[in-house]
């Protein structure tokens, strides 16, 4: 029998891991303490749950300037990565659980209810987003995956008075449980060709051989089956029919966590696996990439003219920044090409700006329709709830115009920002077709938008009910919208971040 003693555990960073510990220890405060006292002053679970994210912010800025000083590497025995990739990803979500905890508390305080959970749900789902993004193990990120997704179904389904919420968790928990066994059986048989579930080993393993003939029909079944696992969680046509039904009918504050933290983690995860994973079968998986980005880029954008509801344009319009996101991951799987870094450099530019964006207009979208638990599914949340808002709250209808300016990729926005780094990697690498297309879909998105700010600046109200912008939800959309313009008119601030974006720890 082994002796236990001859064990030798993995080396353990602990400041490394300390933006998940932060968020745990958030949580854990949350849900123990929470429920052995009696009801916490209205605001407080909200300013616990943001100053967990803002801690994490905090550390990983500090881990920023360790990993430009000591360059990337390795944690808890390879099973993590550190990288400035995964750090800016890192923030990303912070930034969007800060804003989206202050959404939540003026959402809680209009339905009367009093739900710690909430909070710790939302902590509970970013140690998830957390542990994909910085994943170095197909295992690993499977467990991130399913701890995010738990989270996200229980957030879908949390307004129990409405029964839209509780239809929107159903049918996100039903096809989520699809998403993640095609995820897992890929995983599977990978693990069944290459005999690792590490990044770094199966690049070793499969860049150490080329099968002739081309026999590798398993491996190929694998890569597919977990490409339709991620597809499924972010959104990608034509994988996206769960998207607008859902959007429409959670919380709209959590409709805004799901369309930032949900797809951020998804799409870096995404693109971690494929460049670091994959690298020497991209001609077989980019072609397949270049697709779904261009049908994921046509029907979001397409689709989301048609749409009556805001938060279903505002899910389609998600699709199509999904899509946009994609570019990135194509152009990165040019590899002969010089400026194959462009691609995960844009990714990671777009992702940071894109939450902020994201968060900012659902808040306005929570704050214009009050979504009450007696509205039913569509009406609350119609277009025709915007007519006149710029006549009624001047401030909140300007915000809510930059931020659609953002979204469409307008010039001193950070939308502009994000959008021309895609499409410039696209160029940069010579898939002008698909930068063709990024282009024309954002002229027919832009239309998307100015349907809103027509109905906002040039329609009359349809009613005499004053909007009501609570002190939380101005902060949140008030920073998103400082985010927005500051990138905007200072790209510099995201585009100088250096070429260290591209160096993943296990590449």
């Amino acid at each position: 029998m082994n002796d236990i003693s001859t064990f030798v555990g993995p080396v353990i960073d602990w400041l490394a891991i300390s933006p998940l510990l932060a968020l745990l220890a958030g949580a854990l405060v949350l849900l123990l303490v929470g429920s052995l006292t009696g009801q916490w002053p209205w605001r407080l679970y909200a300013h616990l749950a943001a100053l967990s994210a803002v801690v994490a912010i905090f550390v990983s800025v500090r881990l920023w300037d360790d990993v430009d000083t000591n360059g990337a590497r390795l944690l808890i025995g390879g099973a993590l990565a550190l990288d400035q990739f995964a750090l800016l990803g890192t923030i990303a979500i912070c930034l969007a659980i800060v804003l989206v905890s202050y959404l939540t508390s003026d959402y809680l305080h209009r339905e009367g209810v009093d739900m710690p959970e909430i909070y710790a749900l939302y902590l509970t789902a970013g140690i998830g987003a957390l542990v994909m993004i910085a994943s170095n193990d197909l295992v690993v990120l499977f467990l991130g995956l399913e701890t995010l997704s738990l989270s996200l179904y229980l957030l879908a389904a949390s307004n129990r008075q409405q029964v839209s919420s509780q239809e929107a968790g159903l049918k996100y928990f039903i096809l989520g449980g699809f998403a993640s066994a095609f995820f897992l059986y890929g995983v599977a048989l990978v693990y069944g060709v290459t005999g690792s579930t590490r990044l770094i080993n199966l690049n070793t393993a499969l860049a150490s051989f080329i099968p002739v003939p081309r026999n590798d029909a398993v491996l190929l079944i694998g890569i597919g089956m977990i490409l339709i696992g991620f597809a499924f969680k972010v959104s990608l046509v034509p994988f996206q029919a769960w998207t607008p039904d859902v959007y429409q009918g959670a919380p709209t504050p959590t409709t805004a966590f799901m369309a930032s933290v949900g797809k951020i983690a998804a799409l870096v995860a995404l693109v971690r696996v494929f460049v670091v994973a994959f690298p020497s079968r991209s001609d077989d998986w980019g072609a397949i990439i270049l697709v779904l980005s261009a049908l994921t880029l046509v029907v979001g954008s397409v689709v989301a003219v048609v749409q009556t509801n805001i938060k279903r344009m505002l899910a389609y319009s998600s699709i199509s920044h999904a899509g946009f996101i994609l570019v990135g991951l194509e152009a990165a799987s040019h590899r002969a090409s010089p400026n194959v870094d462009d691609g995960l450099i844009g990714v990671a530019v777009y992702v940071v700006l894109y939450a902020a964006m994201v968060v900012g207009t659902f808040g306005v979208v929570s704050v214009v329709t009050n979504d009450q638990a007696n509205s039913d599914a569509s009406g609350s949340t119609s277009l025709d709830s915007f007519k006149g808002l710029a006549k009624n709250q001047p401030m909140l209808g300007l915000a809510m115009t930059v931020l659609l300016l953002a979204q469409a990729g307008m010039p001193l926005t950070s939308g502009f920002v994000a959008k021309f780094g895609v499409i410039q990697a696209a160029v940069s690498v010579g898939s002008y077709e698909l930068a063709v297309i990024a282009m024309v879909c954002a002229v027919i998105a832009a239309f998307v938008y100015l349907r809103i700010m027509v109905n906002m600046w040039l329609a009359d109200r349809t009613d005499t009910a004053t909007v009501v912008v609570p002190t939380l939800s101005r902060i949140s959309i008030g920073v998103a919208v400082v985010i927005t313009l500051v990138v905007g008119f200072l790209p510099s601030l995201v585009l100088n971040l250096g070429s260290n974006l591209a160096e993943l720890a296990s590449r």
